[in-house]
Order: structure tokens, then sequence, then C-alpha cells
């Protein structure tokens, strides 16, 4: 484990690139199986779980070539094979599931360990994906530790409702149509920004996408798909982070940013706590006057709040950095988690700061913030963004403060602590047995 040691109390200042959206690239990286072609991909974040995919296609024999310095990186899959009884898909991250379509199209056979799994948000059952591979005409068995998925022939193509706007699911469903022979659709489907840019990925290696950015999919599938190159964007998430850092310790932080159309609702929520996002010439900016401050609903007796659903609601990954904002903000909000039971019981670390926070049911929770905080040693469950709210109310209290199991970071923002240092902040991984 490594834990992350703060000295707060110093406001944040100076210019960030943020790296790409990890739930961009690992489905980008799983549907690159899907074509023999040689593959070039600019901007590829060196995390953990960019690190785990690669290491699994370097063990099934495909051509992997990454410049760490530039992020390029270079796949060709023309010599690739899997062995189900040899070859395992890689644990303790949640994407691993996303490797099953394009398995299961090129080799008839993919399998997936019963332990693959990624933050602890609560629940996150695997039936949404059983159903799809099914519906492409995939048979799933359990096997000891595992569960094998396999084809008799070409996958079918297939008209699709989903119970609730999944984002795996969605993409899984999108991999199995692009390989099946004919027209699949998808209703309900995710439309988050990060599925947005994977789907321009699968139309630039060829395949027929229509209504990105909806609710329904439309997939025409069964032509060869070929190589060729794709840059990743800014990540959305790495971007509000940053932005929020500069506005709870009270800095000035600029963060490259071209896709601000992503951000209305993102730049309304900031604005609730008295935040305002300037977008301009490619960059985005954090502006507060005085100090961070819940503003008053219009209608009377009600609390502020901040609802987290599926795009195009309140992204849910960022509640927990929202969360960070309420409990330094002056006056009370309500932060609400519409999608995982048990995403808020990291909450009680708050009060080792001196927070003042009440969690109402395992899906709401309401910050009494303002009040006066010392620095602490707090513990992060295995959430990343949990992680960095921990860090941010600790960066914006003098003292030194420890983030302990602060290692989920790594999974999603490389240069964390060397973009942090350049902003001014004194902080330090330390490790332990």
């Amino acid at each position: 484990m490594s834990n992350l040691i703060v000295h707060g109390g110093t406001p944040l200042r100076g210019r960030i690139i943020p790296s790409a959206n990890k739930n961009a690239v690992l489905p980008v990286l799983c549907a690159t199986l899907l074509t023999d072609q040689p593959l070039r991909l600019h901007g590829v974040p060196d995390i953990t779980d960019v690190r785990k995919i690669l290491d699994i296609f370097r063990m099934l024999g495909s051509d992997v070539r990454l410049d760490e310095a530039t992020g390029t990186l270079d796949l060709h899959h023309r010599d690739t094979t899997f062995d189900a009884a040899t070859h395992r898909l890689p644990e303790e991250m949640r994407s691993s599931i996303m490797l099953v379509p394009p398995l299961l199209a090129r080799f008839g056979v993919a399998r997936l360990e019963d332990n693959v799994k990624g933050c602890t948000l609560g629940v996150r059952e695997i039936d949404p994906h059983v159903d799809i591979f099914r519906s492409f005409g995939g048979e799933v068995e359990r096997a000891s530790g595992s569960l094998l998925v396999r084809s008799g022939g070409p996958l079918k193509p297939t008209h699709h409702w989903l119970d609730y706007a999944s984002v795996t699911t969605t993409e899984n469903f999108v991999l199995c149509a692009a390989a099946a022979e004919g027209e699949s659709t998808l209703t309900n489907a995710a439309s988050e920004p990060h599925v947005q840019e994977f789907c321009r990925f699968m139309q630039r290696i060829g395949a027929d996408i229509d209504g990105i950015g909806t609710s329904r999919l439309t997939v025409r599938g069964g032509g060869r798909l070929r190589g060729g190159e794709f840059t990743f964007e800014e990540d959305f998430h790495e971007i509000t982070t940053f932005l929020a850092l500069g506005a709870i310790t009270g800095g000035d932080v600029v963060v490259r940013n071209s896709t601000p159309g992503n951000f209305p609702l993102i730049d309304r929520t900031f604005a609730k706590f008295g935040v305002q996002v300037v977008h301009e010439d490619g960059w985005s900016r954090a502006l507060l006057q005085g100090p961070l401050k819940v503003q008053t609903p219009f209608t009377s007796n009600v609390l502020t709040k901040v609802e987290a659903a599926p795009w195009p609601y309140f992204p849910v990954d960022l509640l927990p950095i929202f969360i960070a904002l309420g409990v330094r903000a002056q006056g009370n909000a309500m932060f609400w988690n519409k999608i995982y039971d048990g995403a808020l019981g990291w909450t009680g670390e708050l009060s080792k700061f001196g927070a003042h926070v009440f969690q109402s049911d395992p899906h709401r929770l309401i910050t009494f913030g303002g009040n006066p905080l010392t620095p602490a040693v707090v513990e992060s469950p295995y959430i990343i963004r949990v992680a960095i709210a921990l860090f941010m109310v600790a960066a914006s209290i003098e003292g030194r403060s420890e983030i302990r199991n602060a290692t989920p970071i790594r999974r999603a923002h490389p240069r964390f602590v060397e973009n942090l240092r350049s902003l001014g902040v004194h902080v330090e991984w330390t490790s332990e047995e």
C-alpha cells in the first residue's frame, strides 16, 4: 500500500495538462483486439490498469511498443493467440470484462475470473454483461473460479434494451455488435463523454455507429476492422479535480480543456459553492471571490443539492470531489448518489478532520460546512476519487496530514504528485509492506 503525506494550507497555483480518461483508454485498448492491423494511440497514460492490459497483450503474443515519455502506443495483434485453459485476464480491474467480446469474436472463447473487480463501490453485478453475451449468441457457464463464454460461430446481431444505462455494458454491446454480421441496436445506452470517445475510436477503425451521445445506439457490424491512429482527449474528471483543488485551497489553477462542451452542468455545480469556472482559448479556470460558500436556493426551506446519476446527470465519479468542497464551504448541502449502494461509507473519515457530515441513508449525505478543521491521518477505501477528496480536504488545512491507502489514485492519474508539486504543494508518497 502507498500513503500520501501532505503539508496543507498552501494555495495551489499554476497550469496543468491533464492525462487521458482511464475510462476511455481501457475500453479502446480492449477494442484493439478486434483488428489484426497495426494501430497507434497517442496520449496513453502511464497508469496501473493500462500496464495490466498491455501485459496481457504481451502474454497473448501481441506486438506492444509504448513510449512512456510521449504516451505513444503501437499495437499489432497479428500473431495474438488465446488459450482459455491457461491464459488469465487481469484481476482487480473491472475493465477486464471488456476483453471478452474481442476474444469471443476472434477465438470463440473467453474466460473471466470470478474476482475481477474495480473500485469498492458496492454491488456491481455481472448479469447485464452476461445478458449481452447471450443476446449475441454466446454461451456462458461457470467453471472453477471463473466464467467461460463460448460462441459456436460468428456473433449474431441483436436488439437489446438495458435495465439501466451502464457504461461498461454499453461498451461491451458495441464491441460485440461491431463483430456481428448485421444491424444491432441498443436502447438505454450510456452516453458519458468517455463512452462517446470510445465510439469515435470504433468509427475510426471502421465500425458503423449511429446515435453516439444519445441513449440509442445502432451498430452495423461484420465488416473487417482496420488499423490507424487515434489521440485521446483530456480527462474531464482530472480537469474537474484540479479546478476543485485550486478552489478548495484558495489558489488559482488553470487546466487545459479541449472539450468545454462537457462542462455546463459541472460548471453550475461549482457555482453552487461560489466557484465560477471560465473556459477560454482551450483552458479552464476556477475563480473564487472570498471563501467557499453554499449558495442559497431560490426555493425556501430546501437544501442545495448535488444529484449524481448516469450522464447527462452530474457524474457520480465526481461526487466525492464536491463533498470535499461542501465540507469546506460555509453552509449546508445535500449530496445524492443515485447509482451505488455503500459508496458514501467513507465519509466518516471526514470527521477525523473535524468535519460535520450526516449520512441519512445509503445514497444521501448532508455536509454542514464551515467548521474549523485540523490535520489528520485518514483511511481511504479502494475508490479513486475518494482518495483524492480526502487529499483535497487535507491540502486545504494548514499542517501535516496523511491519506493512508491512497494507491487507487495511481489507477487513473499519472504524475499526480508531480503535478501537485508543480502547483506548490508539499506532498510525497510513502510505502508500507
